[in-house]
């Protein structure tokens, strides 16, 4: 537990809130991208996994 000896000043307040405000956008904006962009992802990994499955076939068949 941090104690101060004095009450931060209100600019140093409004500093310590913009940082978390921006903080939290940047979180977001990652989780937003995230979600967004999965749907491409899982398909290429199905595409890898599928081409790596039938290749394993291939070897072992022979």
């Amino acid at each position: 537990m941090v104690l101060w000896s004095y009450p931060p000043t209100p600019k140093q307040l409004a500093v310590t809130v913009s940082c978390f405000a921006a903080g939290a956008a940047l979180f977001a904006v990652g989780v937003h991208l995230s979600f967004a962009n999965i749907a491409p992802q899982q398909a290429r990994t199905k595409a890898r996994n599928d081409a790596l499955k039938a290749h394993l076939r291939k070897l072992l068949e022979d």
